[in-house]
Formats: structure tokens, sequence, C-alpha cells
């Protein structure tokens, strides 16, 4: 048996960091979200773009583990900024996807660990720490796993019975067009998802649970990893340009379904 390529083991190696990354802030958030009584302490982008003190230590208790394993790396978090810029390799995190969810009660959220070269993304892993399933998937790793499973996207090659999942920015002005673009859309499918977290809604894409997803206004830390799962599970990929009042985004689908629902959701 011939040795494993050089890139392979690099890339399995931080698949494997980006796993014990997610887990232990999962385990975390988990804790906290079962002891209820987490309070929003700030605001970012507009007064419902929420943070929470759990969002900030789910991010110190992620680059705790990178760092340790590989202080070379940058790392780049949704709280914390980017630390190492212009180093070979960028971990991109988003420590508590859904955090409204997370706040309200709502057992929708997740842990996002990606981690990119200058060709895109090596690993990446989004973990559910409620249904404690974590998808994992690496760029030269073949399909992306669920709990160890080989999962694939949807084969879906019509739209009428496709079901799609979406999500909202969080600017009122923006919403009055999303909700436009909702109503083109609505009529065409099997039906709409609106679960509130972009890189879950992105695992479950990967896994076949949605026949395909878009959204605007995510950020790279939103979609980091759920991209490279979508990309490994067989689905293709837009970017969505910024339009008027719409920011860019993403469109994930079956190559069979990806330029009719980019048409309908430009």
């Amino acid at each position: 048996m011939g040795r494993r390529p050089a890139a392979d083991l690099l890339s399995a190696e931080l698949r494997a960091l980006a796993e014990q990354a997610a887990r232990a802030a999962g385990e975390l958030l988990r804790a906290r979200f079962e002891a209820g009584g987490e309070q929003a302490t700030g605001a970012k982008s507009t007064p419902t773009d929420l943070v929470s003190e759990a969002d900030l230590a789910a991010e110190r208790a992620i680059r705790d583990i990178i760092t340790a394993a590989r202080p070379d790396d940058a790392i780049l978090g949704e709280e914390g900024g980017e630390t190492q810029e212009g180093a070979g390799l960028r971990w991109i995190v988003d420590p508590l996807d859904g955090t409204v969810n997370f706040l309200f009660g709502v057992p929708q959220w997740c842990v996002s660990v990606a981690v990119h070269d200058d060709s895109g993304g090596l690993a990446g892993v989004v973990y559910d720490p409620i249904r404690d399933e974590l998808f994992a998937g690496a760029r030269d790793g073949g399909r992306p796993t669920m709990n160890g499973v080989a999962v694939r996207g949807s084969e879906q090659a019509e739209l009428a019975p496709a079901l799609i999942g979406t999500g909202f920015a969080y600017d009122a002005g923006v919403r009055d067009v999303q909700a436009q673009v909702v109503g083109r859309l609505l009529p065409r499918v099997r039906d709409v998802r609106r679960m509130g977290s972009a890189a879950l809604d992105l695992a479950w894409t990967a896994a076949g649970r949605f026949d395909a997803y878009y959204e605007r206004g995510v950020q790279i830390w939103d979609v980091a990893a759920g991209v490279l799962l979508c990309e490994q599970a067989g689905l293709s990929v837009n970017d969505l340009a910024a339009d008027g009042a719409l920011p860019g985004g993403v469109v994930v689908a079956p190559p069979g379904l990806l330029e009719e629902l980019t048409a309908i959701v430009t």
C-alpha cells in the first residue's frame, strides 16, 4: 500500500483539529444553553444582530485549541477579529452561528470551524451540539461525513419538488427586498425553510436535508465550512453579487437546479 500524499495527510490533520475545537466550543455552549438565562451583551450590525458572552467564551475556547496546536496560523473569528494576518493557513471561525436562536431558547444553532489556504477551503466542520451531529469534510477527503457516515447532496433536477433553505438579513430595508425575492420563489418550489443558522443550513444541504440553499448578507465565517461541505457533497456553488439594496451572497444547489434558482433569487 502506497503512502498517502502529503496534502491528504495535512487535510486530515486539520480536519481533526477543527473537530476538536468545534466539539470543545459546542460542549461549552450546550451547557450554557441548557442552564438558560443567557443574555445578549451587545449588538453588532443592527440592534437585532446580537452577541452574547456565550459567543465570546466559545471563540476563546476555539482559539486556545488552534493556537496551542498551530501557533503560526492566522485565525479570523466573528467576535475577535484576525490574528497572524498573512500566515499561510487561515482558520475562519463562527463560534455560535444562530445567536438569536440560542438566546431565545430555540435549539437551532451550531459551531463552524474552517481552515483555508490560498486556494480556498482545506477542511471544515459544522457541529450541532443539541443533536450531537458533526458534519466534517476536507478538500482531499472525498465525501463529507455526518458523525463519520458519508453524506451527499441532493440530485434533484426540477425546481417544483425542491425544498429550499434560506435566511434573511438583519437590516429592515434589506429584508423588505428579500421578501419580494421569496415571493417570486415560493410559488415555484415545494417550500422554503428559514431556520436561523446559515452554517447549519449549509451542512444540512450537504447532507441532502435541503435540496438547495441561498442567502444574501452572509459573512465568510457563516459559510466557510458549509460551502466546503457542499462542494465535497457534489453540489454547485454560485456567488451572488450585490445588487442595489441587496448585499452579496451565495447559492448552493445540485448542478441541474443551480442556473434556474440563481436566476430567480438574483
